[in-house]
């Protein structure tokens, strides 16, 4: 520790009217009457990004319920609660902004209606610590040092105060209840597999959103409530009564494995509900509207991707026999596909086979979102175009074999053609927000049970069985995040593009990214990768799916803390939260500059 609070405010007064840089002199730790305040990086300029600033409570200040510190689960919630009780303490007490820049701001990290682990509240066995951004107050690139007395020897230890410490008898009531809907989901969701569901959606869930581009629920008096329909109705004991839902057993709608279509007029709701399932791979927090509605977390959404890069993807389950280009010998090699600027139908194929290689459990479509050609050939097509000359398989004629031989369910949202009435286990039509079972009824219009479908949709020349996608090892040439004189230059915009070295990742497509500090964890996971992760011997490389595994392993056993590119312990790390594998996967098969081995039959070809 440097010193007291009252060195630092005595520190802060002599740099008043210094050079900026000048706040460099207060780095490091200094000690309060109830907190510790650490001074890990201060900003270059006053317009630079902000300085890094951790404020650490003792546990037995903080005075934490023994339930918010039972178990991972729980620790997690308890920081996602505290993070959004710092913010809220942030607006309260307006820090006031002074002078140029960035003067006067604090934030931290607590992000949105999902419930990720974060590095911006740790919840230790020792201590609760915020990790915080300030902008230190500055005339121009003079420093301010008695507004930044102000700011952090009285304003900044108000704000921890009332965040960390000061608790009445309705903020425990929030924060059990906080903690007890994030178990109670994850206890649903560890369900789903037992009841043979891929998704359950809770009576009285509030699925609509206030806007296209807003996650913030659409006010109630405005909003239908949820109602299952019979035939799909569950109903799941939770550990905690009227958490998320009310009593000790949530009911609604249980989506099973298999083969689903959501289908309807349009408005009717269908890619509302899809939204709602896509997004509650993670928990939500309370008054989010979707608390009851729980996913499998290992479902990812599929769709279209014009102009994105594939590197050496397996993709001859669904494009196959392409034509001989004027100049070659052969077609292209689809078991090993690569294109710089993939057409919709490609970038689709590619996306499936990419998900199917880091493990997916389920696959979410949309046809807005899809292209055509790539989801169905209708028999008026066929009949003009023989399948002998078409290269794409369409999906329809895979969708049943990926749960049959694989286990990989799919949920459709489908508006549009009823070629897929053969195929579905289970359809759900969607009408004025209101889920009714259609089996039945779609059944009898396909006029096939579902077992016939695969032979009635037989293509009428002969198809490889799908096999999954072959194993790709990434090389670590591909990882470079150099820039310049920078040996490391990584970072991102919203939850839209990663700059990783010289290269952009373009990550608009990828919609299960919920929060831009899992942006900046995956750039940062796959610098990590390129460092610590792929170099193996060479008779020993990973593949894509063993480097997804290899950091995983890495998260679980080191967090999120040491994905800072500049990590010493007991430092602020900057702003992660946890991505999942998918997303992770995603952004490295966008990232232009990745490199595939050639497996060793291609490579006796080269020899």
């Amino acid at each position: 520790m440097r010193g007291s609070a009252s060195d630092l405010a005595a520190c802060l007064e002599r740099l008043d009217g210094r050079g900026y840089k000048a706040y460099r002199d207060i780095e490091g730790g200094w000690r309060f009457a109830e907190l510790e305040l650490f001074v890990d990086r201060v900003q270059a300029d006053p317009f630079a990004a902000p300085s890094k600033l951790r404020v650490r409570v003792p546990l037995d200040v903080a005075r934490l319920p023994d339930h918010a510190l039972a178990g991972r689960t729980r620790r997690i919630a308890s920081a996602a609660w505290l993070a959004r009780r710092f913010r809220d303490a942030i607006r309260r007490e307006s820090p006031r902004r002074a002078g140029s820049g960035k003067g006067g701001l604090v934030t931290i990290d607590a992000g949105g209606s999902e419930v990720l682990e974060r590095t911006a509240m740790i919840v230790g066995d020792d201590f609760v610590e915020a990790r915080i951004e300030v902008g230190l107050p500055a005339a121009g690139r003079r420093a301010l040092g008695r507004e930044a007395r102000l700011l952090l020897v009285e304003t900044l230890p108000r704000i921890a105060t009332r965040a960390l410490v000061e608790r009445n008898d309705d903020d425990d009531t929030s924060l059990r209840h906080f903690v007890d809907c994030v178990e109670n989901q994850e206890h649903v969701r560890a369900r789903l597999r037992a009841l043979d569901l891929v998704a359950f959606v809770g009576d009285g869930a509030l699925l609509a959103r206030e806007s296209g581009a807003s996650e913030r629920p659409m006010p109630r008096e405005h909003a239908l409530p949820f109602e299952s329909p019979e035939a799909f109705r569950v109903e799941i004991e939770v550990p905690h009564a009227d958490a998320g839902m009310p009593g000790r057993v949530w009911r609604g709608m249980g989506v099973p494995r298999g083969v689903v279509l959501l289908v309807g007029g349009g408005y009717h709701g269908k890619s509302t509900l899809l939204r709602a399932i896509e997004r509650s791979v993670v928990a939500h927090v309370p008054g989010d509207g979707r608390e009851s509605c729980v996913s499998d977390p290992d479902l990812v959404k599929i769709r279209a991707e014009d102009g994105r890069a594939v590197t050496a993807v397996d993709i001859h389950a669904f494009i196959d026999r392409l034509p001989i280009r004027p100049g070659e010998t052969a077609p292209r090699d689809t078991r090993r596909f690569s294109t710089a600027d993939a057409s919709g139908s490609t970038s689709q194929a590619a996306n499936i086979a990419e998900a199917l290689e880091a493990g997916a459990s389920g696959l979410l479509l949309d046809e807005d979102t899809s292209a055509t050609n790539f989801m169905v050939r209708d028999a008026r097509m066929q009949a003009l175009i023989h399948p002998r000359d078409e290269p794409i398989t369409p999906f329809l004629e895979r969708v049943r074999a990926l749960f049959e031989r694989f286990g990989v369910s799919t949920v459709l949202v489908m508006g549009g053609s009823g070629d897929y009435f053969a195929v579905a286990d289970a359809v759900i039509e969607m009408k004025a927000y209101r889920p009714l079972d259609v089996t039945r009824r779609a059944r009898e219009i396909a006029g096939l049970p579902v077992a016939a479908a695969a032979a009635a949709l037989a293509p009428r020349v002969e198809r490889p069985p799908l096999d999954r996608p072959r194993p790709r090892v990434p090389e670590a040439s591909g990882f470079d995040a150099r820039r310049g004189r920078k040996e490391v230059k990584l970072s991102s915009r919203d939850c839209e593009e990663i700059v990783y070295g010289t290269t952009a990742i373009d990550l608009r497509a990828v919609e299960q990214l919920f929060d831009p500090s899992q942006t900046r964890a995956i750039a940062a996971a796959l610098h990590l990768a390129a460092t610590r992760l792929v170099e193996r011997p060479a008779d020993d490389p990973p593949t894509v799916s063993a480097l997804l595994d290899a950091i995983d392993r890495f998260l679980d056993e080191e967090g999120l803390d040491a994905l800072d590119p500049f990590h010493r312990p007991g430092r602020h790390p900057g702003a992660f939260a946890r991505p999942r594998r998918f997303e992770l996967a995603a952004a490295l098969n966008r990232l232009r500059t990745l490199r595939i081995r050639a497996d060793a039959d291609e490579a006796d070809r080269a020899e």
